[in-house]
């Protein structure tokens, strides 16, 4: 399998998370299992069998590498290692995602308002999980006002 080959593949596989935070919010199975343990479970085992063929095949991880930005982006010329760093983005905006969800339902925070921050941490990770901080924030104030 070539590093192109395994990037579809692991970009596909997420979707099914996502699939269950967006349109089964209340099922257990679907965000406790699938979006939150089965789909980052299976990319983590990507993950970790790319950096361990990194270690067997190659000169492994140079962790130096993870102190300057020259290092980063020397990292990612590598097309698998590439490919690890992507599996992590995948993984964690997932289980932020998850987060989210989980925290709307416990906080009485409706779906329809979580949706937005879902589709954002999807796309832009970070900036999702700060709008999901703002729409969190809202709620909060309106339910002290209304106590």
């Amino acid at each position: 399998m070539t590093p192109e080959q395994a990037f579809q593949i692991s970009s596909a596989v997420p979707l099914l998370g996502w699939a269950a935070l967006l349109f089964l919010p209340a099922s257990k199975i679907a965000v406790e299992g699938v979006a939150r343990v089965l789909v980052p479970g299976v990319l983590a085992l990507a993950y970790a069998a790319i950096i361990g063929r990194s270690f067997v095949e190659g000169p492994g991880l140079d962790f130096s590498a993870f102190m300057t930005l020259d290092g980063i982006r020397a990292l990612g010329s590598d097309p698998w290692l590439a490919l690890a760093g992507w599996l992590h983005y995948l993984a964690f905006d997932l289980l932020v995602g998850c987060w989210e969800v989980r925290t709307a339902r416990d906080e009485g925070i409706p779906h329809a308002a979580v949706i937005p921050c879902l589709l954002l941490t999807f796309m832009l990770g970070p900036v999702g999980f700060l709008a999901f901080l703002m729409v969190r924030a809202l709620f909060r104030q309106r339910s002290a006002h209304q106590t």
